[in-house]
Formats: C-alpha cells, sequence, structure tokens
C-alpha cells in the first residue's frame, strides 16, 4: 500500500509537470511576436521606448529584427516576421500589391539629413538636397552610402537620381553594405558626408567634427508604415497578436507614445495615422 502511493505521486508529478511545461510553451509562443523593421527604428532607441509599453497594454512580447526596409520586406515575403514597420513607401505599397502583406498603415514621419565634416568642404550647406548632391559628386567628395537596399538607401538612390548622376557619384562615393548606426560611424571615422534619418542622428554620440548640413527640403521627408504579413500566404503568422501590434500602434495611445519620445527635448518621431485614407 505504501508503494502504491508513493509511486502515483510521482507519476502525477511527472506527467503534470510535463503539462505544464507544454501548456506554458504554447502561451509563451502564442504571446511572442516577431517584427521585421529598420535600423532606425531600433537605433534611434525608440522601441525600447514604445515596447514596454504595449507589452504593458497587451501581454505581447515582442521581438524585433532590424535591418534595412528591403531586406525587413523581404522577411515578410518568406513568411519569417508577423508584422513589418518599415520607411520605403513604393516598396510597401508593392509588398501589399503583391499579396504578401495584407494592408498598409501609416504610423509617423520624420526627416532625412544630409550630414558631413562641419568644414563643408564640398560647400554643400543649405536646403536643396539634390544640389548638395551634384556639388559632392562635382569634388569627388568622400560620401558614406548605406548600399543596403534599406529606406534610407532607396532615398538617397532617388536623390541622386534627381540630380541626373545616378552613374556619375564621384569618385569619393563608397558603399558599406551597413546600418544607419555603422555607417554614421564610417563617416564620423573618415570626416565624410552621408544621409541620415534624423531619429538616428539625434541619438548618435560618436559625431566628431560631424554636423547637419542639408535639412527643411520637402523632398526629404521621410514616412513610415506597418502592415501584418498576410497568413492566406503564410498560415503561421500570428495573425491575432500581429494585428494587435498594428492596431495599438495607429491607436490614439499608441501615437501619443511615440510623440513623447524625445532626446534633449527634441522630438524624434511624429504620428501621422490619422492622415490614412485622406
Amino acid at each position: 500500500m505504501n508503494v502504491h502511493m508513493k509511486s502515483r505521486p510521482i507519476a502525477l508529478v511527472k506527467y503534470g509537470y510535463t503539462a505544464i511545461v507544454l501548456i506554458a510553451s504554447t502561451t509563451l509562443q502564442a504571446q511572442t511576436i516577431v517584427v521585421a523593421s529598420t535600423t532606425s527604428t531600433e537605433q534611434s532607441g525608440l522601441f525600447s521606448h514604445l515596447l514596454p509599453e504595449f507589452k504593458k497594454a497587451s501581454g505581447i512580447d515582442v521581438k524585433v529584427v532590424a535591418l534595412g526596409t528591403g531586406q525587413a520586406l523581404d522577411m515578410g515575403r518568406r513568411g519569417d516576421a508577423d508584422v513589418l514597420f518599415v520607411h520605403d513607401q513604393v516598396a510597401e505599397e508593392k509588398i501589399v500589391a503583391d499579396g504578401f502583406a495584407v494592408k498598409r498603415f501609416p504610423v509617423m514621419y520624420n526627416d532625412f539629413v544630409l550630414v558631413g565634416p562641419a568644414a563643408d568642404p564640398a560647400k554643400t550647406r543649405g536646403k536643396d538636397v539634390v544640389e548638395a548632391l551634384k556639388k559632392l559628386s562635382t569634388t569627388n567628395a568622400s560620401f558614406i552610402s548605406r548600399g543596403d537596399k534599406s529606406g534610407t538607401h532607396a532615398a538617397e538612390l532617388r536623390f541622386w537620381k534627381m540630380a541626373g548622376l545616378l552613374e556619375a557619384k564621384g569618385s569619393g562615393y563608397k558603399e558599406c553594405g551597413c546600418g544607419m548606426g555603422p555607417a554614421l560611424n564610417m563617416a564620423s571615422g573618415t570626416s565624410a558626408y552621408v544621409l541620415a534619418d534624423r531619429g538616428t542622428w539625434l541619438s548618435f554620440k560618436n559625431r566628431g567634427d560631424l554636423a547637419v548640413l542639408v535639412e527643411g527640403d520637402t523632398k526629404l521627408f521621410n514616412q513610415y508604415g506597418v502592415m501584418l504579413v498576410n497568413p492566406a500566404k503564410h498560415p503561421h503568422v500570428k495573425v491575432a497578436d500581429g494585428q494587435r501590434f498594428v492596431d495599438w500602434v495607429v491607436s490614439a495611445t499608441g501615437q501619443a507614445v511615440i510623440a513623447s519620445y524625445r532626446i534633449g527635448g527634441e522630438q524624434l518621431f511624429f504620428p501621422n495615422a490619422a492622415s490614412a485614407g485622406k
């Protein structure tokens, strides 16, 4: 009798523990989503500010994979993410049209800035980014391009194209194939010019002699969008939790959290989800 009484609780504990582990694992998996995003949202510190507030509101953990926008969108096409949070509107609209994302929502904007040595040897300082690139090409000034198919890289190429210099950027042009932070580090270390998003620039500490030289051009507008990866293409996408994230960042609460993120008193991102459909 004693042997029977001892063995039964052991068996119950053993199987009960297994069941608890399986249930906990399933719950954990269901409450974590993958968001493929840009290096600018990560390196600017926005997600460190935003995601804890989303976790409080939803109980959902977010794993961010920070890449160039092109690579982030490729993750969506492969089904390796649940949500995309990026900044290349043309490419975003294409992935929706191709059926790999459900619907694109505008979230926020900031702007790009042309950064370079404060002495500005190429004399780019001003408001016209296209004219600035013409001067960089003419003087063969050192310029660091991300060269990574990111939203920032796509914008940079648009500006070179507007300048008629897509194939003639000057001998100082170099592609690093890297994120925004490393590109800024390279520019700082070599006194080179670089196109940056303002959010990452404001959070960047290793500036050396770099300064903002070109800003305020309407062409430098930088819009971010968010979208759920299409479960019709990838049935394993966590639709409910992913959509909850999308809905939250475009809600009044999520937009207020984005607006409240500041460095040195300066706002990095400006929410504009309300512009959808206008």
